[in-house]
């Protein structure tokens, strides 16, 4: 596969930034205007840190925000170049979208464990000529949040999403150095997402995790054997 997408979300500062970018991280993602989490950073703060980024490196806006002259904006004032939409969008909503920021990538999240895998995969070709990527999370039954749960879901569902949803997809949800390469040739994904997998105790990124996870997503996407 060329140029599979690594992505990690939650950056805490540049010095971690810069840290993931050394690793061989391809897009840092950067979670706000949230619907279940705390955001780690402030806009200002987020906007300084892509603003010193290389430009090689994708800068993805996570958020829950719906209305697309809002994802717009944000995406424009933080110098992003795609965005990650975990709210329920629509077709139109996505097209009005495009029309305001051509310029950004749109990867659309598809919730694993909140509908039908049959409906998702109908949604989802439904937009497929309006978006870059789909990715698959996965739903908490808990809090109701729609991704970023730090749990696994069902990898034949994203497998089958993968194989249906006709875009390239991205591949989320209780991701860690121990179980990706197995999720990579199980589900064949285009690209690879972890947050909280990474992190130490502290919260933070560990680099010898984050090098771990690289390293192994690089032995999956290369066909390796689990």
């Amino acid at each position: 596969m060329s140029n599979p997408i690594i992505q990690i979300a939650g950056i805490l500062d540049q010095q971690e930034a810069f840290m993931l970018c050394d690793c061989g991280v391809t897009h840092l993602g950067f979670p706000l205007r949230l619907a279940y989490h705390k955001e780690d950073l402030s806009d200002s703060q987020a906007r300084d840190i892509i603003g010193k980024l290389p430009a090689e490196v994708s800068k993805v806006l996570i958020t829950y925000l719906a209305r697309p002259a809002e994802i717009a904006e944000l995406a424009r004032y933080l110098g992003a170049d795609a965005v990650q939409l975990h709210s329920r969008v629509t077709r139109d909503t996505l097209m009005e979208l495009r029309k305001a920021a051509p310029e950004l990538a749109i990867i659309r999240s598809l919730i694993v464990g909140e509908g039908d895998p049959a409906g998702l995969a109908e949604e989802a070709r439904s937009q497929s000529d309006i978006v870059d990527f789909f990715l698959t999370d996965t739903f908490d039954r808990a809090t109701g949040a729609r991704g970023a749960t730090g749990k696994t879901h069902d990898w034949k569902i994203s497998r089958f999403l993968a194989r249906r949803c006709g875009r390239p997809l991205i591949l989320a949800g209780g991701l860690n150095h121990t179980n990706i390469r197995k999720a990579i040739l199980e589900v064949g994904p285009a690209g690879v997402d972890a947050h909280t997998g990474v992190e130490g105790p502290d919260g933070r990124k560990d680099r010898r995790l984050v090098e771990a996870f690289v390293r192994e997503a690089q032995l999956g996407f290369s066909g390796g054997e689990p």
